[in-house]
């Protein structure tokens, strides 16, 4: 079972300054949630009930999003307020826990992985990068729990992208056309020319533990950082690797297009401001 998930979330959050000066970019919110929090709940309902989050320290306000707030709950029980309390404890369901592990200087979505190496010990575990926001049913991270009951090996979720995006990318070299194929080989990011598809990586994974002495042997890639595309890539030659074209609709948050698409379209599925919203966007479009 995989029970235990990583959420690397000590990036900086350039793209999005000034509004991540103060903020981390994983709590800009999608209508009335932040970003991890989607990410949270697609880990939970796939069964996850230990979450780990890879940290600096300016992200305490994800900390204290996932911790209780005594004040608070306090004064929305005394003002009788309690549908919001409900939501505010049901932010962190029972059973499920939190640990909290430093990244003391950002080096890569490899060594953030590593750095939860203690915490996972020797189990098969899952990596959830919020910014990729992901629309499934059932979640994108159910889907990949399924196929891995069937083949306990890592899988990768993966889907096509423009020719031209490829260097912005991890891109997998498949065994066959399938939408759940082995793998046989990763690059990251490309030239168009090098590319052998298109098939792009996205923010989830499921891995086994073997992945952690990848890391200890993998030196910095692309962009001067320790790539976990790379350590892969090394994972390849000791044990089968699987590519899931899920099912689902993706935002990359990570860009403020995204952002935007995913705000818009989360609010027309809002069960309170579906129908204000669309009659409201009717306006704006020319």
């Amino acid at each position: 079972m995989i029970t235990k998930a990583i959420f690397p979330v000590a990036g900086l959050g350039t793209r999005f300054l000034p509004a991540t000066k103060a903020n981390p970019k994983e709590m800009l919110p999608i209508v009335d949630k932040p970003l991890i929090q989607y990410a949270v709940e697609e880990a939970i309902a796939a069964g996850i009930t230990e979450l780990i989050f890879v940290t600096s320290s300016s992200k305490r306000a994800i900390e204290d999003h996932f911790d209780s707030n005594f004040e608070l709950e306090s004064a929305l029980q005394e003002n009788g307020k309690q549908d919001l309390l409900d939501i505010v404890r049901r932010i962190l369901p029972d059973g499920v826990s939190c640990a909290y592990v430093r990244q003391k200087s950002p080096q890569g979505l490899g060594h953030a992985v590593a750095c939860a190496r203690q915490l996972i010990m020797n189990e098969p575990f899952a990596v959830l990068l919020a910014d990729d926001l992901i629309d499934g049913q059932p979640a994108c991270l159910k889907q990949m729990v399924d196929k891995f009951q069937h083949t306990q090996s890592s899988i990768i979720a993966v889907q096509q992208i423009s020719p031209t995006e490829t260097d912005r990318y991890g891109i997998v070299e498949p065994e066959s056309k399938d939408s759940f194929t082995k793998i046989n080989n990763i690059i990251e990011k490309p030239p168009t020319h090098l590319a052998p598809s298109h098939l792009g990586v996205v923010g989830r994974y499921i891995l086994t533990p073997t992945i952690f002495d990848m890391l200890e042997n993998t030196n910095k890639g692309s962009g001067g950082e320790i790539q976990l595309t790379d350590a892969i890539a090394k994972l390849l030659k000791r044990e089968s690797v699987y590519a899931y074209q899920f099912q689902g609709k993706r935002y990359d948050c990570g860009s403020k297009l995204g952002y935007l698409e995913a705000t818009v379209a989360y609010a027309l599925k809002h069960p309170e401001l579906a129908e204000d919203f669309k009659r409201s966007l009717a306006g704006f479009v020319v």
